[in-house]
């Protein structure tokens, strides 16, 4: 088997063996799980390795199971290793903290801690494996394991009315997965097959139903409704996947049925890249109105989805776009959420923005961090400006240096700079608010600059070389724009 299979057997193997241990050894073995395959996937990107690795064939009409990869799953998969591992560790301390604020609802901490790295690892690897399913039944069979896990975290060890929070996160989640999977049956039917490999037609119907069960997913406007309450009131390191990762595979997923059959797509750019744009822009200046710092994370994942959707109808560069707009978001998101986690561990759960204020005094490692999620945002010195560059392009070659449609989206990557720096200014600069220096444990902190410093060499040689490299290769190379 190729090594990459091997690695992401790993993280699989140690979801049932790390409940075993307890809390602090539990967590290295979650981190070294994850990390590990990190390198091989990001070796097997740089080095544009593939592979495809049969498992069984089904017959008509669901076709052949196998797990590949190519320089998108690598790029994917690389990502959710990276994030995922950085937020096992970071769930040490914070999970104590929680547990501590649940103490009447827990009778043993570290017996609790096992149920949640148990269905935190199953979370992030179901994640990773949906990247590499190479069927889209064995793909949406992960991406049911990934919903149900999530729900349990939020169910379990969410803020507020949990319970109804998660359960409004299963129903529309869930509304989502049902749209996608009526659609794959059609295109199933359609193919007498469901090996990506294989499937030469998408209908209009069967493509409708996966976009439509995507834009829930993503969320685009309108049904974004289920994600500034799942967001905010889940625990903090659910966040901190939920949105960077979570949501942006609905992404992976609309661009492999793209590379399939890109005919809807481009029958329906201007609607599509309209809807991207009002998306964009609605939910980043909704961000300017939110007092709860995850909530206001929550709509400026809401804007950075618009990106995806803009960046898919743009053709090939359009598609290094998504891919890349993918990874800038889950880096600097899943910073911010852990700066957010952060404030709410060692200020007892403040949450309230109107109530902050100067916090680099008091904290500037954490606010250090913050500054770079929010240039992974803004597409300032970090892997995001190739995400943006690539958009752009893909807009003079789809449209011809058309004004208005240029205008407009410079327009939502200033709006994102704009919001960006806004929070940074209002939570942690300014006047102290006289609060406590706190000890802050390097868990809180360490992981944050790892996956700060990573999307900021990436846009250096050679890493950026033979990334991009890497990337136009398989994208550039099957796909016209």
């Amino acid at each position: 088997m190729n090594v990459v299979v091997y690695a992401i057997l790993i993280p699989l193997i140690i979801t049932f063996i790390a409940p075993f241990f307890r809390p602090r050894a539990a967590t290295i073995v979650s981190f070294l799980a994850f990390i590990i395959p990190f390198f091989v996937t990001l070796w097997a990107l740089l080095t544009d390795q593939s592979f495809e690795l049969p498992l069984m064939n089904l017959g008509k009409p669901v076709g052949e199971f196998y797990l590949f990869a190519d320089a998108i799953t690598n790029a994917f998969g690389a990502t959710i290793c990276l994030v995922s591992a950085m937020v096992a560790l970071y769930s040490l301390p914070y999970m104590k903290h929680r547990f501590e604020e649940m103490k009447d609802e827990i009778e043993d901490e570290i017996k609790e801690f096992r149920k949640y790295i148990f269905l935190y690892n199953l979370y992030a690897v179901s994640m990773l494996w949906l990247v590499y399913c190479g069927n889209l039944i064995l793909l949406y069979i992960f991406l049911e394991l990934s919903l149900l896990s999530s729900f349990l975290l939020i169910y379990k060890y969410g803020y507020g009315n949990r319970q109804w929070v998660a359960l409004l996160y299963f129903v529309w989640t869930h509304i989502a997965g049902v749209l996608t999977l009526i659609g794959f049956l059609m295109i199933a039917f359609e193919n007498s097959t469901l090996a990506l490999k294989s499937i030469t037609t998408v209908s209009f119907l069967a493509w409708l139903l996966v976009f439509l069960g995507m834009v829930v997913k993503l969320p685009g406007l309108g049904p974004h409704i289920w994600l500034p309450w799942a967001h905010a009131e889940a625990p903090t390191p659910v966040s901190a996947l939920l949105s960077p990762l979570t949501v942006g595979l609905a992404g992976y997923i609309l661009l492999r049925i793209y590379l399939v059959s890109p005919w809807f797509i481009n029958e329906y750019r201007d609607i599509i890249i309209a809807y991207g744009i009002i998306t964009s822009v609605y939910a980043g200046f909704s961000v300017f109105k939110q007092t709860d710092y995850k909530r206001l994370l929550a709509y400026s994942t809401v804007s950075q989805m618009g990106y995806m959707l803009i960046a898919l109808c743009l053709g090939s560069y359009g598609l290094l776009g998504v891919i890349i707009q993918y990874i800038s978001h889950a880096f600097g998101k899943s910073i911010l959420f852990m700066t957010a986690g952060g404030i709410i561990a060692l200020y007892h759960g403040l949450r309230d923005i109107t109530k902050m204020g100067g916090l680099h005094e008091y904290i500037p490692t954490i606010s250090n961090a913050a500054l770079i999620g929010f240039m992974n945002l803004s597409g300032i010195l970090a892997i995001g400006m190739f995400g943006e560059f690539f958009i752009l392009k893909g807009i003079a070659d789809v449209y011809k240096f058309n004004l208005r449609i240029i205008l407009a989206v410079v327009f939502v990557f200033i709006l994102s700079g704009w919001y960006s720096f806004y929070t940074l200014k209002k939570i942690f600069y300014g006047t102290p608010r006289g609060l406590e220096r706190p000890k802050i444990h390097r868990f809180l902190d360490t992981p944050l600059y790892i996956i700060g410093v990573i999307s900021i060499v990436f846009i250096f040689p050679p890493l950026a070389t033979l990334f991009l490299k890497s990337l136009k290769l398989c994208v550039l190379g099957g796909v016209v724009p």
